[in-house]
């Protein structure tokens, strides 16, 4: 039986853009050098909201005020099953990259599957018609 991992992971919009963080080399290659949306695992009896807090504070030295669920979701990799809780984030500090190996503002637009992790990527559709990116 595949491992099943609680993730909560933050939207950052700001000026009409995305935030995204590039993951660096993984075990996995599926989600090697992918962007993602940043965050990470939910600890036992952690809510999501405090763990987005407290991942995106650990990973980037980013304070936030979290606001409402936008998407849960659960997808199947090869080796682990993830169910991600994205929240809707406002940044309140600048960040620092800790462990991603980049940063990107990605206009709606500009979101293209390839590029993400496939748990992330199933989200990206979704966003551009929300907030004005085509489908093309």
């Amino acid at each position: 039986m595949k491992k099943h991992i609680k993730v909560a992971a933050a939207l950052l919009f700001e000026k009409g853009k995305i935030f995204a963080t590039k993951r660096g080399d993984s075990p996995y290659p599926y989600v090697a050098h992918k962007y993602e949306f940043p965050g990470g695992k939910i600890e036992e009896g952690e809510r999501g909201e405090d763990a987005v807090k407290r991942e995106l504070q650990e990973e980037l030295d980013l304070d936030v005020k979290v606001g409402g669920l936008y998407a849960k979701l659960t997808y199947e990799y090869p080796d682990f099953i993830i169910t991600l809780s994205l929240y809707e984030c406002e940044a309140q500090s600048s960040f620092i990259l800790k462990e991603h190996e980049s940063y990107a503002w990605l206009s709606p637009a500009q979101l293209r599957e390839e590029e993400w992790a496939p748990a992330d990527a199933d989200i990206l559709a979704t966003l551009r018609r929300v907030f004005g990116g085509l489908d093309a």
